[in-house]
Order: C-alpha cells, then structure tokens, then sequence
C-alpha cells in the first residue's frame, strides 16, 4: 500500500504477553495514536463526563482496537477474549475474599482482633499497634470497607486514649492503603499479577515483606509530624451505631439477657442490672483465619523457590492448598464455620452474610474484567509490542517506566483500580523477557504508583476527610501526603530489590 512506504518500517510481527507473535494491524504511528488517544478518552470519559469507569475502558479499548486497524468484529472478540480471561483468573478470588472479609466483620472477629490489640497497648505503642490492625484489617478486606470498619475504631482509640487523632489514624490508614496497594488478593495486585503473568505466591512474598518498612515510614513515623500539621479534636461522628458496619451482625450476635447482681459492702445489693453481650470468636481464631490464605501461598510459593524439581504426594498437596482459588477457599469455609460458630450467627445469619458481601464488588469485578480486554486489545493490535521496543531501547528501568504509566493515570482518574488495570495492559508484553521475581516488582511497582497523590477526583480523598472532619487543606497535608509516601517508598524499595534480583 501507498501509505506505508512513508512511515517506517514494521516489523513482522511483535511479541504479545505470553510466546505467541502478534502481526501489527497497521503502520506504527497509526498504533501509537491509537492508543494515545484511547487513553485521553479513558480518562476524559471518567474524570470530564462522569461516566463509570467500565463503560470509559470498555468504549476505550474498542476505539483502541477500530483506530489501530482491527476489523470491529476482531476488536470485540479482543475485548471480550481479554474480559473473560481476566475474570477466570481474578474475579473467583475477588468473589471469595468479599465472602470472608464479610464475615470477618459481621462474626465479630474483627472486633475480637482490634480489641485484644488495643487492651495490650500502652499510649506509646498505641501508633505501631493500630498499624499493626490496619495491616491486618486490610489484608483480607478491600480498601473502602477495611476504611468504614477502621474508621469507628481510630475514635474510640483516640477518645479513650487522649492521644492526637492523627497519631492514631494515619498509621492505620497506612496499613490498610499498604496492603492495598501491594498485597492479593486485593483487585489491583490480582488483577496485574494476572495480567502481566507473574507467580502469585512470589509477588505475595515480596508485597509482604516491602510493605513492612512502607507501613512503619509512612504510618507511625509521619503520624509525628502529621499530628503537629493537622491538629483536629476528635470527631463525634458515631453517635448514632447506624454508620458503623459491624453493628447489625453485634446486634444479631448478642446473647440472651441476664441479670447481675452488683452489691455494697455488708451484702446491701446497690442494683441490678442487665447484661447482653456479642459473642465473637477467640483471638486465636480470628487470627488464624486472616493468615490461612497468607501461610498456605507463601508455602507454596517457599517450595517452588527451595525445591523446585521436587516430587512426590506432599508436592501435590502442598501445591493444591497453594493455589490460590483454593487457599482463599479454604479460609472462606474456616470463616463459615469458626467465625460463625464462635460468633453464635445462625445458618440464616451466615446466608445473609454471604449474599451481601458480593454486590459491592460487583463494579470492581466490571472495571477489572474491563481493564484485562483493554489489554488484550493492546496485545492483539500489536501496541503493546511497540510500547515494549519502546521501551527496552530507552534504557530506562521498566520498574521506573510501570510506575510513572500508574501515577500518572492515577492522578487523572483518581482510581487505584483504574490505574492498575490500565498500567498492567500496557506493561504487559515488557514482562515476556522478564524472569519471574522481577515480574512480581513489576506488579508492585504498578501497585506503588497506583496509591500516588490522592487528591479531590479520589473518592477515598472524600471519605477520609469526612469521618475525621478535616478540611481539605488538612487533608492534603494529612491523607494524600500519606499516599504519597506510600507510592515513593514502595517505588524505591522496588528499585532497591530491582538490583539486586534479575
């Protein structure tokens, strides 16, 4: 054809994510404005016109697909090949965890865990313990449920304890976005680890052990100066039990009453009165739970480092309570039957549970499964070969590249969720020559600039300002230099690890 003899030369083919070899579907230029303007519109669509982040990925990636040469018919089988294998992948997991981070709530066990916590803490520690619980909360819950459960807890710490709010709650907003950002199964790591390919267990390895400096840098350390910059009473935003999220399963679990006796000296009685507690399950049981799912992938992912050609049944075994379908399975059916019965909820009680967690994440499942036929448009086109050549030949860190593509559109949309999807499509065929521990910083470093600079187009920015009642200069100095922290830390502990691990 005419046209191409002007434009320059295009290789046969380009690698797509996997080993398979993608024909470009048209010139070079044309591929890059394609996508370009794919994501301008993404973003205006979401950010402009309001629209629901699905539908801007979903008109995105097929205008993608039809602007960079591929047969309208091509570009929805794109799309949808990418959507459904996304959704195979990450939207079990996601389903499973919305299950038992329910039921973590409505047992009581979450209150069991924050309650043990907080009674053994003095005033100094308080700061490192309601780390510890944001990073513990956060570990199986998604960031906006984990922040309304937290939110309940950082006041009554604060009231009771006399120490400044901002020493309270920014270590335990910092464990939660921590875990968020960096940790499976939440949506954004899941979804980019599948995405980019890398080993679950290997990333939730590396995401555990770099959260921990991220959490004490950005949590107990900056509440110091945090507090001295933001100095806001304690507000009285629970009066009424309506707004905090583990009342009506505490109502449903508390026990018949009975009648206490409490008396004077000399056995005069003084009154009597009468007690209903909740029921809840033990410490040990609460804990156990959240870290099942942690213990069985790590092993898994421990195995296949130290013995990877071993053989034999405990191989097997041990490799199935890996998988991770299977790891959070199992702790979903722990979460039935010791959350509930340590929790006195009936099998009714239970039902209920279950069926509420799954409507919340169903917008999430959309966005995600949404973000993986994004990415599959970019591979089938061959955008993502020539983003990748791009790349490679700039010489420039692919860790430093993934997490400026995050940030950026972070900042523009104002989602995490958004902004992992859309960074793991286009990062995706980089990570074909790859060795498998430097995929699984990849996904952390597209975790550490999805976090970055949370500002007025943040929901999370709105909810933290509302239930600490700051203003939005004090949130600025407070919540999103916090989320700033996060990303930059987590973005140099990745490129510290880039050196050492190739």
């Amino acid at each position: 054809m005419p046209h191409l003899q002007t434009t320059p030369a295009i290789p046969s083919h380009v690698l797509a994510a996997g080993t398979e070899t993608v024909d470009p579907s048209g010139p070079i230029p044309q591929l890059v404005i394609a996508a370009l303007v794919g994501i301008v519109v993404i973003i205006a669509l979401i950010t402009w016109l309001k629209v629901h982040p699905f539908v801007a990925l979903t008109i995105g990636a097929l205008g993608v697909g039809l602007g960079a040469g591929l047969a309208p018919e091509k570009a929805v089988t794109s799309f949808g090949d990418g959507f459904g294998a996304t959704m195979t992948s990450v939207g079990i997991l996601v389903g499973l965890g919305s299950m038992f981070g329910k039921l973590l709530v409505d047992s009581g066990a979450a209150d069991r865990v924050v309650d043990t916590l907080v009674r053994r803490s003095s005033a100094a520690a308080l700061p490192w313990t309601m780390a510890l619980i944001g990073a513990l909360i956060g570990l199986p819950m998604f960031f906006e449920v984990g922040l309304v459960l937290l939110i309940p807890i950082i006041v009554l710490v604060a009231k009771r304890s006399s120490v400044p709010i901002m020493k309270i709650a920014i270590p335990a907003l910092a464990g939660l976005s921590t875990m968020h950002a960096f940790v499976p199964p939440h949506p954004g790591p899941l979804v980019a680890v599948s995405t980019v390919g890398a080993d679950l267990g290997t990333t939730l390895a590396f995401g555990i052990v770099l959260a921990i400096p991220v959490i004490v840098l950005a949590g107990p350390v900056f509440a110091r100066f945090a507090a001295r910059w933001v100095d806001v009473p304690v507000p009285d935003i629970f009066g009424a039990r309506g707004e905090d999220p583990a009342h009506s399963g505490r109502e449903a679990r508390r026990t018949p009453a009975t009648e206490d006796t409490a008396s004077l000296p000399h056995g005069k009685s003084d009154f009597t009165r009468v007690i209903s507690e909740p029921r809840s399950p033990s410490f040990a049981v609460a804990l156990v739970g959240i870290l099942l799912p942690v213990v069985l992938m790590l092993a898994q992912a421990i195995r296949e480092a130290i013995a990877p050609d071993a053989g034999g049944a405990w191989v097997g075994v041990l490799d199935f309570l890996g998988t991770p379908m299977i790891a959070i399975g199992i702790a979903t059916v722990y979460a039935m039957v010791f959350f509930a019965i340590g929790g006195g909820m009936d099998r009714s009680a239970v039902a209920k549970s279950l069926e509420s967690a799954l409507p919340p994440v169903a917008g999430v499942l959309l966005i995600v499964g949404a973000g993986g036929g994004f990415k599959q448009v970019l591979i089938d086109t061959g955008i993502g070969g020539v983003i990748a050549d791009a790349v490679k030949d700039s010489g420039i860190s692919v860790l430093l590249v993934a997490w400026v593509v995050a940030a950026l559109v972070r900042v523009a949309t104002g989602s995490a969720t958004v902004a992992t999807v859309t960074a793991a499509g286009i990062m995706a065929p980089i990570a074909h020559d790859l060795s498998s521990p430097m995929t699984s910083l990849l996904v952390l470093a597209i975790g550490a600039g999805s976090v970055f600079l949370s500002h007025v187009n943040d929901a999370g920015f709105w909810l933290v300002k509302g239930y600490l009642n700051t203003s939005v200069g004090q949130t600025f100095k407070s919540w999103s230099v916090l989320e700033c922290l996060i990303s930059v830390i987590g973005l140099v502990g990745v490129l510290v690890a880039g050196i050492f691990i190739r």
